[in-house]
């Protein structure tokens, strides 16, 4: 059956908006965004008269699925604190797509995230992208593997230093990583040696399989860096080995606008609606995601939830937008922009015939504190009202 949402102020996020506007999707796909569309008989229709309509939002970097909130250790699969380097970890494995924290992204109008391990190891293993409902893990899943996920910073020598174990200091982190991936480079190199030996077959390495997926560029290494030395070390790297690097948290990605900008390089930036828990947060500002989207760099904003909660992802955006980030820059922040930099925008993140009906219905702007989400629909469902 085809549906349709009519009458609201349709802002499509690819510069279109229509005021009134109408949305038509079947099948759980967009048919045809406009205003001067044909309702065809027998349609579903909801109204959504005086009302706002615009994709669902996407959160680029949190841990929804992987860290239970209500639960301790038994729902506590963020980090594997047995071993600094684990690129082999896939967070599709430690998904629970009942914890709770799905059901709030919905009614904060949060539709797809990119979820994944936490910064506790040098490499922690595969993130995902995937939507905040669905009948199962493997069929919300949009990308798996999404990125490999590397820390640098404080937060690995904290939790290995206090073992007595490396890496206990920066070089060593920068020292770990480095090491790691001319490993996989040697590995790469064994395969296709290997591969002109029909009578040799080559031992697996999971470990290696997933740094050569980086090493091949097939994957971004997701880089959770704050502090403004930590992100030259991840692009000094990233130049080293030929990295598609996005940067993640960027504290200080301010202070660095002209080298990220001559390397096209994207910022995941947050979260910012929290304390200075760290020495790395000490310069943390809402004013970071307006400046380098000014500046004309790739950004996207992230709850990390359960930092933050995911429902409040909106949230962090009018908080930008106070700080001075231009309002179309935020709304780009939580639906575009993170789906390009997910590798999902061919599906998601904005209002065009050919993608995902993920689709909501609001009260007022999503920048206004005071804006209700009234409907969610995903795949064309209507999931909340």
């Amino acid at each position: 059956m085809i549906k349709a949402v009519v009458g609201g102020k349709v802002i499509t996020m690819t510069g279109r908006t229509y005021d009134p506007g109408i949305v038509l999707f079947q099948d759980g796909i967009i048919l045809a965004v406009g205003d001067q569309l044909e309702i065809p008989d027998g349609a579903e229709v909801f109204r959504a008269d005086g009302k706002v309509v615009m994709p669902g939002l996407i959160d680029a970097h949190c841990h929804v699925g992987i860290t239970e909130e209500i639960y301790q250790e038994e729902g506590d699969d963020l980090n594997e604190f047995s071993d600094p380097i684990t690129p082999h970890l896939r967070a599709i494995d430690a998904i629970n797509p009942e914890d709770l924290a799905f059901a709030d992204a919905i009614r904060g109008g949060v539709t797809t995230v990119g979820t994944g391990p936490g910064s506790g190891n040098v490499i922690g293993g595969e993130s995902l992208v995937m939507k905040t409902w669905g009948s199962s893990v493997d069929a919300m899943v949009l990308r798996q593997p999404a990125g490999l996920k590397v820390a640098l910073g404080e937060n690995p020598k904290r939790c290995y230093g206090q073992k007595q174990k490396a890496p206990m200091t920066r070089m060593a982190t920068a020292g770990l990583l480095r090491q790691t991936l001319v490993a996989a480079q040697n590995y790469g190199q064994k395969l296709v040696c290997l591969a002109k030996k029909v009578d040799e077959v080559p031992e697996r390495d999971l470990k290696m399989e997933a740094v050569l997926r980086a090493l091949q560029r097939q994957i971004p290494v997701k880089v959770h860096a704050h502090r403004a030395d930590d992100i030259l070390t991840a692009l000094r790297i990233g130049d080293e080995f030929n990295l598609r690097i996005t940067i993640e948290h960027g504290t200080e990605a301010h202070k660095l606008v002209e080298e990220l900008l001559k390397r096209g390089i994207p910022v995941v930036a947050g979260p910012s609606l929290i304390n200075r828990a760290k020495v790395e947060l000490k310069d943390k500002t809402f004013k970071t995601p307006g400046i380098l989207a000014k500046a004309g760099i790739k950004v996207a904003l992230m709850t990390d939830h359960p930092v933050i909660p995911i429902e409040y992802l909106s949230l962090c955006a009018a908080l930008a937008v106070k700080e001075g980030m231009a309002e179309d820059d935020a709304l780009l922040a939580i639906t575009r922009n993170p789906a390009e930099i997910l590798g999902v925008d061919d599906r998601v993140g904005s209002l065009d015939p050919g993608k995902d009906a993920d689709i909501l219905v609001l009260s007022s702007s999503i920048l206004d504190i005071r804006t209700r989400v009234e409907m969610v629909f995903i795949n064309g469902n209507l999931i909340w009202s």
